[in-house]
């Protein structure tokens, strides 16, 4: 492990700081492409009334030229030309303006370019550097227990930096160690119920914390191995008034006049295991119910028969057909119904009869009521099952 870590942190760092370097030299020369472009833009801009001054006194001085050679020539020629020659020069030479001179920039207006260059960035370059990116030998949170669920994992996890204040979590998993890591959690909770999960097989989880108001996320914890042995709750098909989920876990109760107890496809509740419903309301109807059977029976509207216990979408808990004095808050939106089942055993205990008690605890909207269930034989495994008299009921199960 420690390793496999110290290989894995080599290569992280040094493709960072590669990608890194790779960056940083791509800005700079944006950068001093920009700085040499500016430069040609003032020195074009600048130069160019400089030019055209400069042609207009090279042509002055090209025009004095050519008139102090005609003059010359004047001068030196016989009497009847130079007359002619010294007329055709003072015409000429009045037409031209050999004191005048183009206006010429002052010093103080030519600009002079240089580069102005803080040497104070490699001073901040510097300490930011050297303060960017840490090593961290051990991450401030860590798997702590795998809970095997039906068709799922409750995964949770523990802080073990003392020091550390987390604000959120976020949790991955992958099937195989091949495959990358999906997040299939990011909140404030520290456990998570991964529903959807093939029994007997072996996920890998692995779990990191961000600290309060920070944005990074820490190092990620050492990646553990977590499977469940327990099939996952399906809801039976076939019955009219119910409409199932791909994965058989989630019933709604649809707009179909037929009405009745939809069973589990099995007997798949456990004593000892906890049970969970989930649901979205609908109308409410005294009949309602949702509870754990020890056998299925067709033809009832409704758990709230012998053999069974429930509650109904008011709160009214049913044991055997009886209604107890004790209730729970009624179903709402978005809230749980949890059974939890031990086992307390009196006199023998065959298929041929007897006494078995199931001490039983549900629970809703943070209450609950405890009884003891009596049946007439053993049931190493239970059927679960719902009814709703109107349509809009929508329960998961798990």
């Amino acid at each position: 492990q420690i390793k496999d870590s110290a290989t894995s942190t080599r290569d992280v760092l040094e493709q960072h700081f590669s990608d890194l370097k790779g960056t940083l030299k791509k800005l700079l020369d944006e950068r001093l492409t920009s700085l040499l472009q500016e430069v040609d833009v003032i020195e074009q801009e600048s130069i160019k009334p400089l030019d055209e001054c400069q042609k207009l006194i090279e042509h002055g001085v090209s025009t004095a030229d050519d008139l102090l050679r005609e003059g010359e020539s004047a001068v030196d020629g016989d009497v009847g030309q130079q007359n002619e020659k010294l007329g055709n020069f003072t015409k000429k030479a009045l037409h031209i303006q050999l004191d005048s001179l183009p206006e010429v920039p002052s010093l103080v207006d030519v600009p002079c370019l240089s580069a102005q260059l803080d040497d104070c960035l490699l001073t901040i370059l510097k300490n930011q550097i050297f303060r960017h990116g840490t090593v961290a030998s051990r991450p401030p949170v860590q798997l702590e227990e795998f809970v095997e669920k039906p068709g799922g994992i409750l995964v949770r996890w523990c802080k073990v930096d003392e020091d550390f204040t987390p604000q959120d979590y976020r949790l991955q998993f992958r099937k195989s160690p091949g495959s990358p890591f999906e997040d299939v959690y990011v909140g404030s909770e520290p456990e998570f119920l991964v529903l959807h999960m093939d029994p007997h097989v072996d996920y890998q989880f692995r779990v990191c914390a961000r600290g309060d108001g920070r944005q990074e996320w820490s190092p990620w914890s050492v990646a553990q191995t977590g499977r469940t042995t327990l099939v996952p709750h399906e809801w039976t098909t076939g019955l009219e008034g119910y409409s199932l989920s791909s994965r058989r876990n989630i019933a709604l109760r649809n707009d179909s006049q037929s009405c009745g107890v939809l069973y589990s496809k099995a007997p798949t509740y456990f004593c000892g295991q906890t049970l969970t419903f989930r649901q979205t309301v609908g109308q409410p109807d005294r009949r309602d119910s949702l509870g754990v059977c020890a056998e299925q029976r067709n033809g009832d509207e409704s758990l709230q028969r012998d053999q069974a216990v429930c509650v109904s979408t008011n709160g009214a808990v049913f044991v055997n057909g009886k209604e107890m004095t004790n209730q729970l808050p009624a179903v709402t939106s978005g809230s749980t119904v949890t059974f939890d089942m031990e086992v307390v055993q009196f006199g023998p205990c065959s298929n041929e009869g007897g006494n078995f008690k199931l001490r039983v605890t549900i629970s809703s909207n943070n209450r609950e009521v405890v009884f003891d269930w009596v049946l007439d034989q053993c049931c190493g495994s239970l059927y679960f099952g719902c009814s709703f008299s109107y349509p809009g009921w929508k329960v998961l199960v798990f």
